[in-house]
């Protein structure tokens, strides 16, 4: 469901945490596309969604800070000490006058703007929902069994009830008749439609996610790595949309080029 034409404007402020340490990528907000840092391209996606006011980079190092702010946007320092993204929104948060604050991943420079309208006009909707993310479908089986894709389960009411890294929901009549979910997958494609993608985006209701970002980990975020667990496993309603069109976070240097392939070939178009 669409429901953006059910909200005023500019109601929710979008926070964009970016931390310069990366595993695989070093430095990896400010790696260039097209001339342009990385996270430059996902403040100004988030800044051109119609339901934020404004966009702020979230960041604990002065150089990504020093990038967004020559480039006329708004960067706001923050603490090394933040286990997650969320905590470091949450520091932003704090001083902020908004009702919904959305927290847009730094690695995701061709997020949809609409993707971000549509988690905050869901989360306006559900008066019970603190929180709302978005989802994709799941078109490839070597998404299923990477433990690098979230999966999440969603009822009849659009809300969350699992995350996982692991195959959620679990087809086992289908891995019983074939052996393994390797083959149940492979002889079975429509099997992929029960599947759903996590995609990391997430709407909080501010007040929310102060209190939430107070709270110790869950056993299952720590056994999952999955901060969003945290808020499922104390009864909190998430309500989850699907993404206006997919987008592509940028994880490893194949990631990069993919992305700057497809910057390329739209500026082109656009020339």
């Amino acid at each position: 469901m669409d429901y953006t034409g059910q909200i005023p404007s500019q109601i929710a402020v979008a926070v964009v945490p970016a931390r310069y340490s990366s595993t695989r990528l070093p430095g990896k907000p400010l790696l260039p596309i097209a001339n342009r840092p990385l996270v430059l391209w996902a403040a100004e996606r988030a800044l051109a969604a119609r339901t934020v006011a404004r966009a702020i980079v979230a960041t604990d190092d002065e150089r990504i800070f020093r990038a967004i702010t020559d480039a006329g946007f708004e960067a706001l320092m923050t603490s090394h000490e933040h286990r997650s993204g969320s905590d470091r929104v949450a520091e932003v948060a704090r001083n902020l006058d908004a009702e919904i604050i959305v927290n847009v991943q730094g690695d995701e420079p061709l997020i949809d703007p609409k993707t971000i309208d549509r988690a905050v006009a869901a989360l306006v909707a559900d008066e019970d929902a603190q929180m709302a993310t978005t989802c994709e479908p799941v078109e490839d089986a070597a998404d299923v069994l990477s433990p690098a894709v979230v999966k999440v389960v969603v009822d009849q009411a659009g809300r969350a009830t699992s995350f996982s890294r692991s195959p959620i929901p679990f087809p086992s009549q289908a891995v019983i008749r074939h052996g393994s979910i390797e083959a149940a997958l492979a002889n079975e494609p429509a099997l992929l439609f029960s599947f759903r993608k996590h995609t990391g985006l997430y709407a909080y209701r501010r007040e929310f996610l102060l209190e939430f970002s107070a709270w110790p980990p869950s056993d299952s975020e720590i056994a999952e790595s999955l901060e969003q667990l945290r808020a499922l496993d104390r009864g909190v309603r998430i309500k989850v949309v699907e993404a206006a069109s997919r987008s592509i976070g940028v994880d490893t240097l194949a990631d990069l080029e993919r992305v700057r392939r497809i910057v390329e070939t739209e500026m082109k178009l656009t020339a």
